[in-house]
């Protein structure tokens, strides 16, 4: 099985599809730590070999979500965000342009009783910990506030009066990839659509608000998108931490809340 498993090709296409040459499953499970699994996440742990691009594929059914996986960072967390149900998780290392080859594979069963769980878990790339200082901000800001609504308010309030939008970096992404980090984007005080709201969520969920970073496109802009839905009063609600920090720099009025027809989801983490 392993010798077969490492002579395996597959093609791995820029949509994060598979082209299977067979069914392979790993005939071991040190790689998945899958402990955590009533939070909605797992646990992968590799050590990414020197120049060569590993990626994690998670999928449920037709739906699927593909992660670069971090060289020098042997444990990375990942969401089972598409609900219960069995989910397939596939570890790929490169071996040229788009082929791929399958290194490990294993099953998950997931059965939360609250879908929302997920939405609070600190993962890739909404990446916060209560000793990084966008939590202690976050701490720091919602202190006093007796309401969920207040919190995040205070919270939104800091995020579009203090971060400005990076043009430079939106115009020279990196091609393998860009995760924001949320404590550098406190740092710098500049970020583009994703740093602004993994830097909202993150924020929002050091304080036990659940969070969604959402991606897809927005008829408030012209370009691919990303902003967050909050779990507020017992529904999801859209805020647009982007849009809003430049709404309130040129003076534009502007709400908290969004109308969330204007957007279209394709990716929710």
């Amino acid at each position: 099985m392993r010798k077969f498993m490492a002579m395996l090709i597959i093609m791995f296409l820029i949509t994060g599809s598979l082209v299977h040459g067979g069914h392979v499953y790993a005939d071991r499970q040190e790689w998945l730590d899958t402990s955590n699994m009533g939070e909605g996440i797992i646990r992968v742990q590799y050590d990414v070999k020197s120049l060569v691009r590993t990626k994690v594929q998670i999928t449920k059914g037709q739906e699927k979500y593909t992660y670069n996986l971090i060289p020098g960072k042997i444990s990375e967390v990942f969401p089972l965000q598409m609900g219960n149900g069995e989910y397939t998780i596939t570890l790929l290392e490169q071996t040229s342009g788009k082929l791929y080859q399958i290194i490990e594979q294993g099953k998950v069963n997931l059965k939360l009783s609250n879908s929302n769980r997920v939405y609070l878990n600190s993962i890739q790339n909404v990446d916060w910990a209560t000793t990084k200082q966008a939590a202690a901000k976050a701490r720091e800001l919602t202190k006093g506030k007796k309401t969920d609504t207040d919190k995040v308010r205070a919270i939104y309030n800091y995020v579009i009066s203090t971060v400005n939008y990076d043009n430079q970096l939106a115009a020279n992404l990196p091609s393998d990839g860009y995760l924001p980090e949320m404590d550098v984007t406190m740092a710098s005080r500049k970020a583009i659509c994703y740093g602004y709201s993994s830097l909202f969520a993150g924020m929002v969920r050091s304080v036990g608000i659940p969070a969604k970073l959402n991606m897809g496109t927005s008829t408030y802009v012209d370009t691919y998108h990303a902003w967050n839905e909050i779990y507020l009063d017992g529904k999801w609600v859209t805020i647009d931490t982007t849009v809003d920090a430049s709404w309130k720099k040129s003076k534009t009025k502007y709400t908290m809340i969004k109308d969330s027809s204007k957007y279209k989801v394709e990716k929710v983490y």
